[in-house]
């Protein structure tokens, strides 16, 4: 799986998407400009030691990445979607894109594929949900749909054992 971030502007967002980017072996792909430097310690901070194992890709603009990934099928997150993510089926090789914290994906892009905007069901009284959890929240669909493939399937106790 991929995960995008359209223009991210908050540091520990985009590190806690890198966590569970790393925790889940899904790719993150950063669409430029970002609202942060990308050696902010907030950001190392919110990733915690596993910056370093995370398999990211960074591009200039949209245009940018939409060149070096022709082919992908991307799901945009976005709450202006008439489609629930639950309500889609996901590829293993997909990218799942959301915009940034203050305005989402731009519609410019959304309206040019309509049939891959998917939403989060939510209240009419709130906005949107945070970045990283809707990330999660979509990812872990995602992977989900693909019977957690390649994921640790039973944990251990750190100091006792499971009857």
């Amino acid at each position: 799986m991929h995960i995008v971030l359209h223009q991210p502007e908050i540091p520990a967002n985009t590190g806690n998407i890198g966590r569970t980017c790393v925790a889940t072996n899904t790719s993150l792909h950063l669409i430029e400009p970002l609202g942060f430097r990308i050696n902010e310690k907030e950001l190392k901070r919110a990733g915690m030691d596993y910056w370093e194992k995370l398999d990211v890709t960074r591009y200039i603009n949209y245009r940018d990445f939409k060149e070096k990934n022709p082919v992908a099928t991307v799901w945009m997150a976005t709450t202006k979607a008439k489609r629930c993510y639950t309500d889609v089926k996901f590829g293993p090789d997909d990218f799942i894109m959301f915009g940034r914290e203050s305005a989402g994906i731009p519609e410019e892009i959304l309206v040019e594929d309509e049939p891959h905007c998917i939403r989060i069901p939510m209240g009419p009284e709130i906005r949107s949900l945070n970045l990283s959890n809707s990330v999660a929240i979509v990812l872990y669909e995602a992977l989900r749909q693909q019977g957690f493939a390649g994921l640790e399937e039973t944990g251990e106790l750190h100091r006792l054992s499971w009857k």
